[in-house]
């Protein structure tokens, strides 16, 4: 290979770039550590901690601590103060890595983005077959990740806002609804609606069996099984008839056959029934998506999402960032006449769809 012409700076630049990329792949596993350890949460209080103290608090070994805080002083996690030798985790940091109540956490992220990984050895494989990799087959804690990230940001926007932006959705659910949960997952915007709207009654549907069984100990745990019920079954063929709400809770790219599960929500639609579809933001077009955050849904789109759809029949491989013009044009060939964009947040696009 003869290279000729080197910008030595660009080279330069782009090493130390790849260094970065090292030393941020190594964090991610040692962030979901951190997690899982609960050594975020006891460095929560903002104040200086040694790696002796924090090793105490958390009832781990001093020195395997000490590797790890200097990791995350190193990646500006944390702050280190050489003099006192301590560290500190900023409350500002902390909010992000230590409290899963609000929709800023993203140490489930982490979690779900190290189980994604896990899958690569088989996937090298199906690129070269073209076969895909369904929801089934990945690592547990993809599942756990998954419902822990959105979780959190359902229970920030869900009912106080995505849910209202909806036409006369909120009264249907305080008078008595039926809803759809098509591609419910754990059952985290199942339950929720459920406790906020106690009068109706609300699907949760997965093709997913083990996810299903893990919905169904949620609702039980929430007291909203009088109300909330979860079936195995896939998105193009939905159960039941006369619903007044379906929805599609950053489910709706993950499908093999989107055309078709629309298709169907449209006959199982009571009349004027809604669909909504939440989809992370993305732009129609592909370099709109170039930054930080349409950088990792990318890297979830090429792991989970686009082989997940691949394993499917349809195999439609929208991808993670599909966009409100491929989303829109879905919805109408399936015979949505009136689409709009009901609500955003900076990582979030609430699609209503009426017949």
């Amino acid at each position: 290979m003869a290279i000729t012409n080197i910008d030595e700076q660009k080279l330069e630049t782009f090493v130390g770039h790849v260094a970065t990329e090292l030393g941020a792949a190594l964090n991610a596993a040692l962030v979901t550590l951190g997690d899982e350890l609960g050594l975020y949460k006891a460095m929560a209080d903002g104040q200086p901690v040694s790696a002796a103290e924090l090793a105490a608090r958390t009832g781990t070994l001093e020195r395997y601590v000490r590797e790890w805080l200097n990791v995350q002083a190193a990646s500006q996690f944390v702050e280190y103060d050489p003099e006192a030798d301590a560290y500190v985790l900023p409350p500002e940091h902390a909010l992000v890595l230590a409290d899963d109540s609000t929709e800023l956490s993203m140490t489930a992220v982490f979690e779900a983005a190290n189980a994604a990984v896990a899958v690569r050895e088989r996937l090298a494989e199906r690129f070269v077959s073209g076969d895909g990799v369904g929801w089934h087959e990945h690592h547990h804690g993809l599942w756990h990740g998954t419902e822990r990230g959105f979780a959190a940001s359902y229970k920030a926007r869900l009912v106080a806002e995505w849910l209202p932006a909806l036409d006369g959705v909120v009264a249907k659910l305080e008078a008595g609804a039926l809803v759809a949960d098509v591609g419910c997952g754990h059952g985290a915007s199942s339950i929720l609606m459920a406790e906020a709207f106690p009068a109706s009654r609300f699907v949760g549907i997965d093709y997913h069996e083990a996810s299903i069984a893990v919905a169904r100990e949620r609702a039980a745990e929430a007291g909203v099984t009088d109300r909330v019920t979860f079936e195995v079954a896939g998105a193009s063929e939905l159960p039941g008839e006369g619903y007044d709400l379906v929805a599609f809770f950053d489910s709706f790219h993950d499908l093999g056959d989107p055309a078709g599960a629309a298709r169907s929500a449209a006959e199982v639609l009571a009349p004027e029934g809604t669909v909504m579809l939440v989809e992370p933001y993305a732009g129609d077009r592909v370099e709109e998506n170039f930054d930080p955050v349409g950088r990792f849904r990318y890297g979830f789109s090429t792991l989970v999402c686009t082989p997940g759809s691949l394993s499917q029949p349809g195999r439609a491989g929208l991808g993670t960032l599909a966009g409100e013009a491929r989303l829109r044009s879905v919805l109408e060939s399936a015979g949505f006449g009136a689409v709009r964009r009901a609500a955003e947040t900076p990582l979030n696009l609430v699609i209503e769809a009426r017949l």
